[in-house]
């Protein structure tokens, strides 16, 4: 066909040059070049069974216009994509249907794949990347396996929260309301054991890092008040009644003299040790009324204050007194050391459960001349604290700690929010973990062996007991990645606590040769010879965020059967220049992310202590009635429906002409109309009623002197609000033009 038509036929047109690209590998990008390179990433999608909605559109277009501005600026610009393909929903849908996961999957990557590229997006489609392809998590276990050597995995029996409707375990931010976010079915604590990351090892590190990057400022403060760097003291009170001390953890150990009560976490140890016998009814049920509530329920700041006293009484340190000591939901067993001494007279929360209460209140800061409010959080010289009295706040924390230190009472200390990554849920349809589960005999051996096993063993071993038996946790060789998803007959929970995966047997019991780390099904006779043991699979998988913790790399390098990027690859495209995604990810994966990547730069993997230099968060697009998108609301805009009646070009024109491409806008359906005609408008302009390109164009004769100059003006215009990603304005002085 002819690449100009006389009339703007824009499926035609559009489904022209679409096929063109796939044919040429027009965007198709070399390794190595004498350009100079800049690499774009977007945050990789779920391939939902729902396909595009406008927001992905919004981020995809908005990558795409720099991409192709880069390009056109004599860059060699790499744009690759791929899928974050594991993970609950298409587990949920294999429970409901019988369908396996990896079908599903299957599907719907097709039908996003089919609407990018109807998009117009100049994507490297020969770099895709798939985080279910066992080629790819090969490289996600091997990391694990580093992570293992280095100490960084360990496992722990971790209180958490569980859903026996969806047969695992959740994420605080998947617990709204006592109920699981997908599907809304009740949750219940439950102890498990569970594989964890040692992420704290690299929390100042994680700090440190946030000041090379050009992030935005919002997602910076997210990130340092998720790892929550804080110095204070911990102070040790006794309690009446037992030996123990408790222990709690203080950013303000000048207001020592202030504390009138001390509140412990529900699940404290010291709870049921410490209640009286006429309080352990109250005590018991609030517990139980407690249990099921979310952390994010309990520390909402402006929900009612609940607690209820224990009867015990903790003596103050500094100054003797009797402190009653309460249990409240709002302090958490997971931060600090689940306790806290309440000083109501310079915390806003403390107050308010005093006053609720009646419970006593001493001011140990002098408010400010003309203070109205009541706990008073600032700065000010010391009232009411004995030999602290009239120092300022700094020179008050430096006294004290040195007195409890003399005291043998506490000591100066750093905390932080931060807790080790809980990595591992209770599903079938995720990353396996390579390692096999034997006893101490076996495990001994396999150090000795110093095969292929014991290369990659921990410097001290992971050791899990159950039922009186004492496991240790033996690697699985890098020679024998990828550890495939082995085949069930049911994609429920095995009803243990563990995943679907506990109920093949067959792969399950393994014979293991711990000289070669070669395995043999248990239902095969024990091979010949001493080297063979009996061995256990690990059951749990990885949560979905592995697969995400590196995939920047893999478009790199994504055919590499030898290593997850070749060292020649990433010294030329080193790290996305430009990542662009959802701010609902300014915290976790981004933090997650930046732990993986600094723990491969200490082992060479990588030459860059950070992954993303520069980070755009673009905005939400609304649904007409200006809330949130959503199936139940029924107010998601489809773009096959503007795809079919504008075209691509309108929808991409559309989305970038709502507003600042950071903010949140409503969709607006009747404005589409708008940014057609002004297509239709261009298109006219540009080609005759013939489909060449007109006179008018090449001549440029009847151009005036005035037009010269806006022409000019916008190439100036245009060009810089691209660079600013500030496409709106750039639009506007198209239109203008």
């Amino acid at each position: 066909m002819a690449t100009h038509c006389a009339e703007y036929d824009f499926l035609s047109i559009e489904a022209y040059w679409q096929a063109f690209w796939a044919k040429e590998g027009t965007f198709q990008v070399p390794s190595s070049s004498s350009k100079p390179k800049y690499y774009i990433l977007d945050m990789f999608p779920y391939p939902s069974g729902a396909g595009l909605h406008a927001g992905h559109c919004e981020n995809y277009t908005g990558s795409d216009i720099l991409d192709r501005y880069m390009r056109a600026k004599g860059y060699n610009v790499l744009h690759p994509m791929g899928w974050d393909a594991f993970g609950l929903p298409a587990e949920q849908y294999a429970v409901k249907t019988g369908t396996h996961p990896a079908l599903t999957t299957a599907s719907n990557i097709n039908t996003f794949r089919g609407q990018i590229q109807r998009l117009g997006v100049a994507i490297d489609w020969s770099r895709e990347v798939n985080t279910t392809d066992p080629n790819y998590y090969r490289w996600t276990q091997w990391i694990f396996l580093q992570l293992f050597k280095h100490g960084l995995a360990y496992v722990d029996e971790r209180a958490v929260w569980w859903c026996p409707a969806l047969g695992t375990v959740l994420a605080n931010e998947e617990v709204v309301n006592g109920v699981s976010e997908v599907g809304g079915f009740p949750v219940e604590r439950k102890a498990l054991r569970q594989w964890v990351l040692r992420i704290t090892a690299y929390a100042d590190r994680l700090l440190a890092g946030l000041d090379g990057v050009e992030w935005p400022e919002s997602t910076k403060t997210q990130q340092r008040n998720w790892i929550g760097r804080s110095e204070g003291a911990q102070v040790f009170f006794d309690v009446e009644g037992i030996s123990d001390k408790l222990e709690i953890y203080t950013t303000r150990p000048d207001t020592l003299f202030g504390v009138t009560y001390m509140v412990l976490a529900p699940e404290h140890p010291f709870v049921a040790r410490i209640t009286t016998q006429e309080q352990r009814a109250a005590v018991d049920a609030y517990v139980l009324q407690v249990a099921n509530k979310s952390d994010l329920d309990r520390t909402e700041l402006n929900k009612q204050k609940s607690g209820v006293f224990t009867g015990a009484y903790a003596i103050n340190p500094v100054n003797g007194a009797r402190v009653p000591i309460w249990i409240a939901d709002y302090v958490l067993m997971s931060y600090g050391t689940g306790a806290i001494m309440a000083v109501p007279g310079q915390d806003e929360r403390d107050w308010e459960f005093a006053e609720t209460y009646n419970l006593p209140i001493v001011r140990t800061v002098q408010p400010t001349e003309g203070w109205t409010g009541k706990a008073f959080p600032e700065d000010g010289p010391a009232i009411n604290s004995g030999f602290l009295d009239g120092l300022h706040i700094t020179e008050a924390k430096t006294k004290i700690i040195a007195w409890l230190i003399e005291k043998n009472l506490g000591k100066g200390t750093v905390q932080y929010r931060l807790r080790d990554w809980l990595f591992s849920r209770q599903r079938y349809w995720g990353e396996p973990f390579p390692i096999l589960w034997v006893e101490q005999a076996a495990y001994e051996a396999a150090r000795a062996a110093n095969g292929a096993v014991a290369a990659l063993m921990a410097k001290d071993p992971v050791i899990y007991k159950e039922i009186g038996v004492q496991y240790y946790a033996l690697p699985v060789p890098a020679s024998a990645l990828p550890l495939e998803l082995p085949k069930v007959d049911s994609y429920k929970a095995a009803g243990t606590g563990e995943s679907p995966l506990a109920n093949n047997t067959a792969w399950l019991n393994v014979w293991l040769n711990i000289a070669t780390g070669e395995t043999v099904s248990r239902d095969e006779a024990r091979p010949v010879g001493d080297e063979w043991f009996p061995a256990r699979r690990e059951t749990n998988t990885m949560p979905q965020w592995a697969g995400s913790c590196w995939y920047y790399l893999r478009y790199c390098d994504p055919h590499n059967a030898n290593a997850v990027i070749d060292p020649a690859v990433e010294k030329y495209w080193g790290v996305p220049d430009f990542y662009m995604g959802g701010s609902e990810h300014a915290v976790l994966h981004l933090l997650y992310a930046r732990f993986w990547h600094q723990f491969l730069y200490d082992i060479g993997v990588v030459t860059t202590p950070e992954p993303f230099k520069r980070l755009f968060h673009q905005g939400i697009i609304l649904g007409e009635d200006g809330e949130k998108m959503s199936k139940s609301r029924g107010n998601v805009i489809n773009p096959d429906v503007y795809f079919e009646k504008y075209g691509a070009d309108t929808l991409r024109l559309f989305e970038m002409f709502l507003g600042p491409l950071e903010d949140m806008k409503p969709w607006n359906s009747s404005s589409v109309e708008g940014v057609s005609r002004f297509l239709r408008r261009l298109w006219a302009l540009v080609i005759d009623k013939d489909g060449n390109i007109g006179p008018k164009i090449h001549s440029g004769a009847e151009s005036t002197a005035e037009t010269r100059r806006l022409l000019h003006e916008t190439i100036k215009k245009v060009s810089g609000d691209i660079e600013r990603l500030r496409y709106n304005t750039a639009i506007s002085q198209m239109m203008i033009l």
